[in-house]
């Protein structure tokens, strides 16, 4: 039996149901710190930035499940969709930060999105995440059909890139980490051209070696 083969079984019987659970625990943890002055001087920003990379990284995570199944036989599948939920979960969160605890004013709310480009691009990146949200239940595959629900999904392709390029822009100097996860989104988005024929190593297809 391959490593992946093992894994595979030992997560067959695991629930995606608890990773909603366990999702929260950190932005109610970090609610707690802010409260508590574990945050520094400047909590607020701090929570902000915090949901915000968070939030990255789920959506990031999704985005990988899919190569991880062909390059290594690592089935995750099951999981995916509650990672992209709360991916949404964290950057709505980090959104009404900003708009209730940062921002406060109505009137410049709109000025900020108009006039930072960082914020448009975080706005456009959230607004196409709204049907995607919306349409990840067993409802909405039978209501859309299978074909019109991957087609939607596939805005996926879209709404992570700019998330990437919206830290890329709000980050102030030359730093390297935003930096690093755009090129890691965009190197799974090369993945997904690889040709399918080209997946998982020969080595581990049928669960043994092959002759050389």
């Amino acid at each position: 039996m391959t490593p992946s083969q093992t894994i595979n079984g030992a997560l067959r019987h695991v629930p995606a149901w608890p990773l909603y659970i366990l999702g929260a625990v950190p932005v109610a943890w970090l609610f707690w710190q802010g409260v508590t002055g574990g945050l520094g001087v400047d909590p607020v920003k701090a929570i902000e930035h915090q949901l915000g990379l968070w939030g990255l990284w789920l959506l990031i995570a999704g985005l990988a499940v899919t190569p991880l199944g062909r390059f290594t036989g690592v089935r995750l599948i099951k999981f995916r969709r509650a990672i992209g939920l709360l991916a949404f979960f964290y950057i709505l969160v980090h959104l009404l930060v900003w708009l209730i605890l940062d921002v406060q004013i109505p009137a410049l709310i709109w000025q900020d999105i108009v006039k930072r480009p960082y914020i448009t691009i975080g706005m456009v990146a959230f607004v196409l995440m709204l049907p995607l949200a919306l349409t990840s239940n067993n409802w909405s595959v039978r209501r859309l059909g299978a074909l019109r629900w991957r087609k939607l999904h596939r805005l996926t392709y879209v709404v992570v890139p700019l998330g990437a390029i919206h830290y890329v822009m709000l980050v102030k100097g030359w730093q390297m980490e935003p930096i690093y996860y755009l090129a890691a989104i965009l190197g799974l988005l090369a993945l997904r051209k690889v040709p399918k024929s080209i997946g998982m190593p020969a080595l581990f297809a049928r669960g043994r070696p092959t002759r050389p």
